[in-house]
C-alpha cells in the first residue's frame, strides 16, 4: 500500500473521521488486522481561520505547502488536503511536493457521475459555496451546482464553524440543514453535496430525499483505491 500523506486539523473533528474512515476501508479491502500507512500533518486550526477571514489566502496556502513537504520527506506517496474549504490553495500546495494531490472535488465530482446526477446541490462553509475555486472545480466536470439563497449560506457557515468544528452536534441545526436541503430539492437538485467535512457529523442520508455525497468518506474512498493500485 502506498503510504497516504494527510493535511488536518482543519478541524480536527473532520481529520478524525478521515482517520477512521481511511483505515475501515482499509481492513474492508484487505481483511484481517490491515489498516492505512499514512502520516499526518495536523495543523492549528485557529491559525488557519483566522488567515481566512482575513483574506490572507497566500499565507494559509504557504502554511499548509510546508505541512506537505514535511510529509512528503516523511515517506508519503499520495497526499490529501482533509478539508474542502482550503483547496481554495491546492495549486499552492501541490506545487510545493513532487508527489500527486488527490483534488476532494475531483473526487467528489467522479461519485456524483458515477450515480448518472449532473445537477447538485452544494453545503460547505462560505468560501466554498460562494467562491470559484470549488463551484468551478465541479462545473469542469459537466456538473450544474445549486447553492442555497444568501441567509442560508450564512446558517449553514456559522454552523460549521460555531458548532460543529467545536464537536457540538444540535437537532436544531440538523433540522435548519433538512430544510435547506428541501428548498435545493425544491430548485432541482438530483443529490446534495456535503462539501464541508464537519457536515458529516451532522446530516445523515435520512436527512435528505435524494443522494447525499459525503465528501470526506468520497476522499477516502478514492485514496484507499489510489493507494491500493
Amino acid at each position: 500500500m502506498k503510504t497516504l500523506g494527510l493535511i488536518g486539523g482543519m478541524s480536527w473533528e473532520s481529520t478524525a473521521e478521515y482517520y477512521r474512515t481511511l483505515n475501515q476501508l482499509t481492513r474492508d479491502r484487505l481483511g484481517g488486522l490491515h489498516s492505512a500507512q499514512l502520516v499526518l500533518y495536523s495543523v492549528d486550526f485557529a491559525d488557519i481561520e483566522h488567515l481566512q477571514t482575513t483574506g490572507r489566502w497566500e499565507e494559509a496556502g504557504t502554511v499548509l505547502a510546508d505541512a506537505a513537504r514535511a510529509l512528503e520527506a516523511a515517506g508519503a506517496e499520495l497526499l490529501l488536503i482533509c478539508t474542502n474549504t482550503m483547496h481554495k490553495v491546492a495549486d499552492q500546495v501541490a506545487a510545493a511536493v513532487t508527489i500527486p494531490l488527490l483534488h476532494l472535488a475531483d473526487a467528489t465530482a467522479q461519485a456524483v457521475q458515477a450515480a448518472g446526477l449532473r445537477q447538485v446541490g452544494l453545503l460547505g462553509t462560505a468560501f466554498t459555496m460562494e467562491q470559484d475555486f470549488y463551484r468551478g472545480r465541479l462545473t469542469s466536470h459537466g456538473l450544474t451546482v445549486l447553492t442555497p439563497e444568501a441567509d442560508s449560506r450564512a446558517l449553514v457557515h456559522r454552523v460549521i464553524y460555531d458548532e460543529l468544528c467545536l464537536g457540538t452536534v444540535r437537532e436544531d441545526s440538523r433540522a435548519a440543514y433538512r430544510r435547506i436541503i428541501a428548498d435545493l430539492v425544491t430548485a432541482g437538485a438530483e443529490g446534495i453535496i456535503l462539501g464541508c467535512t464537519e457536515i458529516e457529523l451532522l446530516i445523515r442520508p435520512e436527512d435528505s430525499p435524494v443522494p447525499l455525497f459525503p465528501t470526506a468518506h468520497l476522499h477516502a474512498e478514492a485514496a484507499v483505491t489510489a493507494a491500493l493500485a
